[in-house]
């Protein structure tokens, strides 16, 4: 799922494509990608394009008569800029933005249609798709621990719920939580304040370093290689892998179609975090820490 970095650089290269230019028309190839009926779609045709920003992972697109479009791309959704009036692909096509500038696609990889898009008419009903989590970038560290100690839970849950904290999702979390040398099972109203004040600037440092990277490799152009599992990540999508800190191979947790992944050596004392599938079935055999999974 493209999170805070990804949506960042999409909107910065788009900004000087777009902004001040009309929306000619919308081209919807999948009808379920729109999920607002008021107002209709046909009333953004024309409308110049006033403002872009970011609510979460969402990208908003502000047009006269304060209308705003807001896109989520969920998992598999994409952008691409194209020349204008550039053919909707037929398998993976959801929609397209024509603008005199050049056309906006808009596609989902996979079967499960899950991006979305919705229209609405004024700044309440903007708001109104706000999960209202922190902004961690603009946060000084006060107003983090706050959000994080709001409730008790992992973590990793913890990071990744947009009403805590806004554009943090699966894989950033896991460089986080590494940069950070914390469990992504900790519970976070038993952290120590220090743990608290590593993971802050932990959140800050992983975004920022990213956001670089990804400005760097998208120069002028437009972003095409979006992906959750990016070369230089320390643990996510690494399972098997050595931790590039301490050589230790990264370790996994599956829930249904999440995966966490972590060292156990540098975030966990050792041990090795029971997965659910893998440890019902292994039980008595399932490794509890580096020795039993190495086979020391």
């Amino acid at each position: 799922m493209p999170e805070l970095p990804d949506v960042v650089v999409y909107l910065e290269r788009l900004r000087p494509r777009i902004e001040g230019q009309p929306l000619e028309r919308i081209r919807l190839a999948s009808p379920f990608l729109l999920r607002s009926v008021d107002p209709p779609l046909t009333v953004v045709h024309g409308q110049a394009v006033r403002t872009l920003h970011r609510q979460g992972k969402r990208l908003v697109i502000g047009l006269e008569g304060e209308l705003f479009l807001v896109i989520h791309l969920m998992i598999a959704g994409r952008l691409h800029w194209k020349q204008p009036g550039a053919r909707v692909p037929g398998k993976v096509g959801l929609a397209a933005f024509d603008f005199p500038t050049g056309t906006l696609l808009f596609t989902e990889a996979g079967t499960k249609k899950r991006a979305s898009l919705h229209l609405v008419r004024g700044k309440p009903a903007l708001v109104a798709h706000n999960p209202g989590g922190l902004e961690v970038l603009d946060a000084d560290e006060i107003g983090f621990r706050n959000a994080l100690l709001r409730e008790n839970h992992t973590l990793k849950r913890a990071l990744t719920d947009p009403r805590l904290f806004s554009g943090i999702g699966n894989a950033y979390s896991d460089e986080i939580l590494h940069r950070a040398r914390l469990s992504p099972l900790a519970q976070t109203q038993r952290l120590a304040n220090g743990d608290v004040t590593r993971l802050f600037h932990a959140v800050q440092e992983t975004l920022r370093v990213w956001l670089d990277r990804l400005r760097r490799d998208a120069g002028d152009d437009f972003p095409e290689k979006v992906t959750a599992f990016r070369e230089g990540m320390a643990v996510h999508g690494r399972f098997g892998q050595p931790c590039p800190d301490c050589g230790t191979h990264v370790q996994r947790i599956i829930y249904v179609e999440n995966e966490t992944n972590y060292c156990p050596r540098c975030q966990t004392n050792g041990k090795v975090l029971a997965d659910r599938s893998m440890s019902r079935l292994l039980k008595e055999d399932w490794p509890r820490s580096i020795e039993e999974l190495e086979g020391a």
